[in-house]
């Protein structure tokens, strides 16, 4: 397994420490589901048995179910197999159920026209941010890079970043230990820029990518807390040559700030870290 694939799917024994009473079986076909990306539309038994750990003849069997249940459809090529409609339907009622995306689409439309930036809103999924709204200017002429749907690794994203800093320092010590078995040897060269990122937010309220996620894309996220307690980050950036480290501290941090700080306002939510980054940067 590669370490982008060990970061896609998050692991069952880490799942089943932070709850005791789950069902392995379900455990399982989810992990399976969660194998699929962007970047992984199509999948065959052998590759999902690869990504996961689990054997083949109960991935067979796996597959078998979430076939018949919708939540996967056969590809055009034999024995390969894409996401199913029942997971679109899922998906719909999901984001149809956040009231936060009908509160924050026109803040976050509105800094993207104002600032030429992309604009994103996002929430945790295993060991990734989940986009959940996504705002861009309407005169840009570029594809998008990322959209509703978009995964970002928790360690090296901004958004990732900003969701462990509004974490307790218990939950979020918690969560960085099965980063760093997931990710292996590669944990060495995360750890020090995501404890710089997080010093950062203690001081800011924001956190920073410079390139880090994807290459010469830079960007700052800052969290915020629903009314249920559910951590958000909200995220904004584009081109590295025109947002540039300092115009991302100087101007889009303290303006990202203000619009979530508003945003959690609206929905009876708050901002984390707010104490802390009431000190100068």
């Amino acid at each position: 397994m590669t370490p982008s694939d060990k970061a896609a799917v998050p692991d069952s024994s880490d799942l089943r420490a932070e709850r005791g009473d789950t069902v392995s079986a379900l455990e399982r076909g989810l992990s399976l589901l969660r194998c699929f990306s962007e970047d992984r539309p199509v999948l065959g038994h052998a590759e999902m048995a690869r990504i996961t750990g689990i054997p083949r003849p109960t991935v067979n069997r796996l597959v078998a179910t979430l076939l018949a249940n919708g939540m996967l459809k056969p590809a055009l090529v034999a024995d390969r197999f894409m996401l199913g409609p029942g997971v679109v339907s899922l998906a719909r009622v999901f984001l149809g159920s956040l009231d936060v995306r009908a509160v924050a689409r026109p803040h976050m439309q509105a800094l993207a026209e104002e600032g030429g930036a992309s604009v994103y809103l996002a929430v945790r999924d295993g060991m990734e941010m989940v986009l959940i709204e996504a705002c861009r200017p309407r005169s840009s002429m570029l594809s998008p890079r990322l959209d509703v749907g978009s995964r970002a690794p928790l360690p090296n994203s901004a958004l990732g970043r900003a969701y462990l800093a509004a974490l307790t320092p218990a939950a979020r010590e918690q969560l960085i230990d099965s980063m760093r078995l997931l990710r292996g040897p590669e944990w060495d060269a995360i750890a020090q820029p995501l404890q710089r990122a997080l010093a950062q937010a203690s001081r800011t309220g924001w956190t920073l990518s410079l390139g880090e996620f994807h290459r010469e894309i830079n960007s700052v996220s800052v969290p915020l807390i629903g009314p249920g307690e559910e951590v958000m980050a909200l995220n904004a950036g584009g081109a590295a040559f025109v947002f540039t480290e300092e115009r991302l501290r100087e101007e889009v941090g303290p303006r990202l700030r203000e619009l979530a700080r508003q945003i959690a306002g609206e929905i009876g939510g708050r901002l984390p870290l707010e104490a802390d980054a009431a000190s100068p940067p």
